[in-house]
């Protein structure tokens, strides 16, 4: 890879361990804290590591740049993910 598409795929790396990470925690408060909101949030975030991460292995291993629209699709998830887990926190407090 050059040095412009290993900088991509080290973004789309870190963005899936935050989101993995995140994911465990939602597993976490699904068993304690069980709701709709909850379960949206791990969705949103396991689609977002599909629709982000994947494009950018996608775009840097097959060096098609067209796959980087899908990437804002996936960062969308996240930030839904994000929202959901606010309001969750906010309902709790």
């Amino acid at each position: 890879l050059s040095a412009d598409y290993l900088a991509v795929f080290q973004t789309g790396t870190h963005y899936q361990l935050i989101h993995a990470l995140a994911l465990l925690g939602v597993a976490i408060l699904a068993l304690i804290a069980p709701g709709r909101l909850v379960n949206l949030a791990g969705g949103f975030f396991a689609v977002g590591i599909v629709l982000f991460s994947g494009s950018l292995y996608a775009l840097t291993l097959s060096g098609i740049a067209k796959l980087g629209i899908i990437t804002p699709f996936g960062g969308l998830a996240f930030l839904a993910g994000w929202a959901c887990l606010g309001v969750t926190a906010w309902r709790m407090a």
